[in-house]
């Protein structure tokens, strides 16, 4: 049968079904908080990728502002941080820097 089995034939090939055995990962659990976290404190969402490590170490040392106008400021991704890690129910123990 001319056709049969090709991408797109009509013919009921195999390569006709739009399902695949690839599966998507599901994204990480902080994910959906911080996307929240950001949205509500009006943090651009392609400066997240800067909140992340924060989230990975939410009890260690992190970053204190320097007050020199940087962008974006190390309070603002403290702030985000906090906020997407109260929002998971998991809110930093460790005090931070003064």
């Amino acid at each position: 049968m001319p056709g049969a089995g090709l991408v797109g034939s009509g013919l009921g090939g195999c390569y006709d079904s739009p399902v695949s055995d690839v599966t998507t990962p599901a994204p990480p659990p902080f994910e959906a908080a911080l996307v929240r976290a950001s949205e509500e404190l009006g943090f651009p969402s392609y400066y997240q990728s800067c909140v992340r490590p924060l989230l990975r170490n939410p009890e260690g040392r992190w970053p204190r502002c320097c007050g020199g106008g940087c962008e974006p400021c190390a309070q603002t991704l403290i702030q985000v941080a906090l906020r997407t890690l109260e929002l998971m129910g998991t809110p930093r123990q460790a005090p931070l820097p003064d």
